[in-house]
């Protein structure tokens, strides 16, 4: 029996998913890992980026500066944190991957403010609207395609990245990953890292799929077919 199927024959295994330290347990704390980074680097990515799209100014420096932070090794954030007084654990785990998702989300976050059309704004002006009023009622719904791009592109890389959490204490999935690795690929552990490996894809694989759709739902019909996400580079 190769690894492949001995990951497939762990996965099929019930023991393997309700036990304690188990696949449920372990994909509750993944989840949980990845909702919290994605939530924090929303608080910083979003309000920014839309600040930044809306005044139209020095926008283009902060993109660039966003999409060079994607260059930082994922795993020399997850292993220099931990030694801050954060200490090991999900903490640490957390504001490392919130560094991750900040800029996909302000680089979209902007780039959605500016492509609206000049035009648009001078027409919501000249009908008295402040600028405040601007940004809420015109700016902003117009935008919401680019931040769900941003969201999706943020949370597929958060929830992939957090595979790696295991190594700096935090949980979630690559501790099974951890933990078989600890075994022995050849001493039964093969099996389990694979497991590890396919639930990890599995549940990217989900979250892409969803926030894909989310994503078309939110974007107006008449840009469904000529709008693409903003490409931003990945964690590596």
């Amino acid at each position: 029996m190769n690894h492949v199927q001995e990951g497939l024959a762990w996965l099929n295994d019930p023991d393997n998913w309700t036990t304690r330290g188990g696949l449920l347990d372990r994909l509750q704390e993944h989840v949980m890992i990845s909702l919290w980074a994605l939530l924090l680097g929303c608080a910083i990515g979003w309000p920014l980026g839309i600040w930044l799209g809306h005044r139209g100014r020095g926008g283009g420096a902060a993109v660039t500066i966003a999409n060079l932070t994607p260059a930082l090794p994922a795993l020399a954030l997850l292993t220099i944190l931990p030694l801050t007084p954060l200490g090991f654990g999900q903490p640490a785990v957390v504001l490392a991957l919130a560094v991750l998702a900040v800029p996909p989300l302000l680089a979209n976050a902007c780039d959605g403010l500016r492509r609206i059309d000049p035009e648009t704004r001078e027409a919501a002006r000249g009908m008295g609207l402040s600028a405040g009023q601007v940004l809420r009622q015109v700016e902003l719904p117009l935008a919401v395609p680019s931040l769900a791009a941003g969201l999706r592109t943020a949370a597929v890389q958060v929830v992939a990245v957090t595979a790696l959490a295991a190594f700096a204490g935090g949980g979630g999935l690559g501790q099974l990953i951890s933990s078989g690795l600890g075994i022995g690929i050849n001493r039964g552990g093969g099996g389990q890292i694979v497991a590890g490996g396919i639930a990890v894809a599995a549940l990217a694989l989900l979250v892409e799929a969803l926030l894909a759709l989310l994503q078309w739902l939110v974007t107006p019909r008449a840009l469904r077919t000529r709008r693409r996400p903003l490409p931003v580079a990945t964690a590596a």
